[in-house]
Order: C-alpha cells, then structure tokens, then sequence
C-alpha cells in the first residue's frame, strides 16, 4: 500500500469519471441546559464543500440538523444537563436523502464529538454501504481515536477539504482510495493509515463560491439568527483562508498549517455585488480566523467598497488583530459600513501572552481600540482566563484589562474560560502530563457551561492555581460588572438596547442578538418516551 504526503502548497487535480450523490450533515447545535450563547449560524464550510462538488459534477444536498429547526431547543434525555437546538437525531437521519453515495460530516469543535458520534452510528444503520466520511477541526486533530471510538466512521478527510474529498469519493467509486493524500483510515484488521500531509488549496480564488440551497439563508435570517451581531438579511464571507500566528491554545495550525493567503479583492467585491443582487443582503460578516493582517489589502478593499458603494453594512465577529489598524484603516472601515469588530487581546498578563505564544502588543492593540471607539465603532474585546501556567495575579491582571477596556467604550468584553482543545500544543502538553483523557467525559466538559446555575458548577479546566469555582464566578462577576460600566458610562445605549429587543430586526452588539435570540426561543418538553 502507497503511504502518499501531498506537500502544502501542491495543487491537487481531480477530473469527475461519475457523478455521485453526496450528503454533507451537520448535528443540531448542542449546548448545556438554558445556554444563552449559542451562535447557530450558516455551516459556510459545508456551503464551499459542495460548491466545489456541484462544480466537479457531482450531486450535493446539505443536510443541516441545526438550521431545521432554528427556533427550538430540545433537551438531551440521553445526557441530562445538555440541549440541543435543531431537529433530533432520528429525524436528522431521515432528512439524509435514500440515494446517498456518500455521507459527509463535519465537526469544528470537538465539544461536539459525543453527539455526532451517535449521530454517525445510527447513519451507519440506516445506510450500511455507504461512505461515511468525516472532516474538520475535531477530525483533523483526533483521526485515529475517532476511528477507533466510533467504528461506524469509513474514512476521515485532515485539513482544508475541497480537493480531498473530491479525490476520496472518486477513488472509492473506482474501488480503491489506498493511495489518496491527506486521508486517515483503518484497515479491516484496524491498522491505522496516514497518508500524511495537509494538503492546502494552491490558488483559492479558484475555489468556486459557497454554495446555499435554496431557502437555506433564509430561514436563518427569519429566525433572525447570525455569528455576531444581526441585520435582516445577514451573508457569511470568508476573505482569507488560513492564519499565521502559531498561538498555543488554537488548533489552526494543524488544521491549516501556517499558510495564510487573502483572496483577490475582485473576485471578493463581486461575490459581495452577487449577493447584493441575489438574496438582496443587508450585512456581510467576514467568518474569517484573521481577516485584516496587511494593511495595502485591507486599504484597497475598502476603497473598493466605497467606489461600489453597495449600501451595506458589515462586521469582523471573529476576532482580528490591530497591527493594521491605525486611524486610517479604521476610518475607511466606518466610512465603508463596518458597525462593529471584535479584536482578541486574548489576555491582559504579558506573562500569559508570551506563554501563549500570542504575538500581540497591548499597548499598540489600546491605542487601536481607542480610536476605533472615537469613531464611533462598536467594538469587542475577547479575553481568556484560566490558562494552566496562570496564576491569580495572571487572571486579575486580564480582569483589570477588562475593565479597562470597559472604561474606554469598548461595548463588549467577554470573558472565556480556557478549554484545552485537541490539536493545540496545550492539549498536547497536558495529555503529555496525563492531565486530560480523551473520553466522552472530557469532551462533553468542553461543553459552553452558561446556562442557568452552570456557570458556578465544575468544568474541565486545568488551571491548577485557581478552582473552577473561583474562575467561574470571577468570570461571570467581571462579564456583568463591564456591562454595568459600560451602560452606566454611556446610558444612550440602554435606551438602544430596549429598542434594538423590541423592534426584533437588528442588534448592536452580540448581547442583544443573544437576548433576542433567547425572547425568540421555542422550548420543546422533555419526553416520557
């Protein structure tokens, strides 16, 4: 057998010899009991998958557990304590169409694993020849243990997956997918292969454009549903592929390696003119890991923005660094639409940072925030505490940051406790140490935990200086004493807040899409059956 390792940048070319029926799935969103931070929002990732195999002549249904039934959430009678939002599992499995070739499944967060574990073993049952493929970050990070730990699972597709995929199922249809790169699967004696490498997408701007089923989009957007903040009509983008930095606590790098390549601005404006044209958007938010890393870019997109003069607004949810963010880029992004932006400090301890390896300089990143708030952005700051080498002073000094940033106008500052993720050299590190074990225990712990008293019970952390306890309610405190300085700062906003809740189409901040996302829940009862 032929162990192939496709290098990063090798372009991989796949000629369609059939055309096969391809389901690409995704389980309900899963989350604890009376969750308020779930961000259901449209599974881009899936949307270029089958883009890409719509155009190679295949045919795609997008089977999406969580868009189903956006406005319900369903409690977990196998797993008391969770919920799910979306359609249960049996119902998914049926949706999955009776001629399927092949069963696609993603996964970005391995919190994920349990639910999509079970959710595979009863595809499994229902469709017993079919390909079971899965992709993604938890995938990508954890290939042999998914394997073994859910033998209903064929074959798992590591890093970026348009190319691969496509590769895979034609060399199965053919008899034999032995020899294709970027592929992990066991034998019928359950020896594990590797066929190495990562393979990254040479040109990206090659890759067609997501493609949406029909009245996909729009029941998120009559749902009112979004990553961030929400207008009436809200479009996912992506700009870039990929991210530079190496941080610690992020699995990117082994899901993408290193390689970081931004789109061409033309072919960009008009997948955003298309939209405007097609589903008569409202917003674009960049779904990106980091957008806005070259300050030309980034200047000449705006510019061509404000030339194309759309009469859209946009929005950076994610997370993004300042280093381009000086008063002129930032007064281009206001001039252009963009409401509001998310930069992630990560921590206020410049210990923390250098042991995260997150290549960041505070002072540079305040005076960015700074301006932006002057010009009358709305602004986010993303903050983690609880690292393992933290000690108290670490997590005080990024609770300080905070506030802080509270008092300067930045409207949000939320924060994270750490979660050691598969495929981060923390989690690396740790499971080195033998302080985590992967089991369904651990990755149900990972698990956002902000549903009603959760927030105060024990979490798989890891920090040894600080109880769960101790970081849980700190976090909490520190997260309703920044929006307290904040609305008591700038009062005009509580007054935006009520009208923003009542008037149900947009929001401000992701609080308010959290609010109104919760006024707008259905609760379905827990069954007897």
């Amino acid at each position: 057998m032929c162990m192939v390792k496709i290098p990063d940048d090798q372009l991989i070319e796949s000629k369609s010899p059939s055309s096969l029926n391809v389901a690409l799935v995704r389980a309900p969103l899963i989350s604890r009991e009376g969750s308020l931070n779930n961000e259901a929002s449209p599974a881009i990732g899936l949307a270029y998958i089958a883009g890409y195999l719509l155009k190679q002549g295949h045919k795609v249904e997008i089977v999406d557990g969580t868009a189903a039934d956006l406005g319900t959430v369903r409690p977990l009678k196998e797993y008391p304590g969770f919920q799910i939002q979306g359609i249960d599992l049996d119902e998914l499995v049926e949706r999955i169409p009776a001629d399927a070739d092949v069963i696609g499944f993603s996964s970005m967060f391995s919190c994920e694993w349990v639910l999509l574990k079970d959710l595979i073993t009863r595809v499994r049952d229902r469709f017993p020849h079919q390909l079971l493929v899965g992709g993604g970050e938890h995938f990508t990070a954890l290939s042999e243990y998914s394997l073994r730990d859910c033998p209903a699972l064929d074959v798992i597709v590591k890093g970026e997956g348009e190319y691969t995929l496509t590769e895979l199922i034609e060399a199965w249809d053919r008899g034999d997918y032995s020899e294709v790169g970027g592929i992990c699967y066991l034998d019928a004696d359950g020896t594990i292969h590797d066929n190495g490498g990562l393979p990254r997408i040479k040109d990206i701007d090659d890759i067609p454009w997501p493609h949406w089923p029909e009245g996909y989009l729009e029941d998120f957007w009559e749902a009112g549903k979004s990553y961030g903040i929400s207008s009436e009509r809200d479009m996912p983008m992506l700009g870039s592929r990929g991210c530079p930095y190496k941080c610690k606590f992020c699995s990117s790098p082994q899901m993408w390696t290193t390689r970081y390549v931004l789109r061409d601005i033309d072919d960009l404006i008009a997948e955003i003119k298309h939209y405007r044209e097609k589903y008569d958007i409202t917003s674009f938010q960049f779904y990106d890991l980091t957008v806005f890393t070259k300050k030309s870019w980034t200047l000449e997109f705006c510019r061509r923005l404000k030339q194309e003069d759309l009469g859209l607004s946009w929005s950076l949810p994610s997370g993004t660094r300042s280093e381009v963010l000086d008063e002129e880029v930032l007064t281009l992004l206001r001039d252009t639409g963009c409401r509001y932006m998310a930069y992630a400090p990560e921590s206020g301890s410049p210990r923390s940072l250098k042991m995260i390896d997150k290549k960041v300089d505070l002072g540079r990143m305040i005076a960015s925030l700074k301006v932006a708030v002057r010009l009358g952005l709305i602004v986010r700051t993303n903050l983690i505490i609880g690292f393992p080498h933290e000690t108290r002073s670490d997590v005080l000094q990024t609770l300080w940051f905070g506030l802080r940033m509270a008092a300067l106008g930045v409207e949000e500052v939320p924060f994270f406790i750490f979660s050691s993720y598969p495929g981060t050299d923390i989690f690396k590190q740790l499971q080195s140490e033998g302080k985590v074990t992967l089991n369904d225990a651990y990755f149900m712990s990972l698990v956002s935990f902000n549903g009603k008293f959760n927030f105060l019970k024990p979490q798989g952390t890891s920090n040894p200086n600080m109880t769960n306890f101790e970081l849980a309610a700190v976090r909490v405190s520190f997260m309703l004493l920044n929006y307290f300085v904040g609305y008591a700062t700038h009062p005009s906003r509580i007054f935006r807040t009520i009208r923003n809740l009542i008037s149900g189409e947009q929001s401000s901040t992701v609080l308010e899409n959290r609010l109104q996302d919760a006024l707008g829940r259905k609760r379905h009862p827990v069954s007897s059956t």
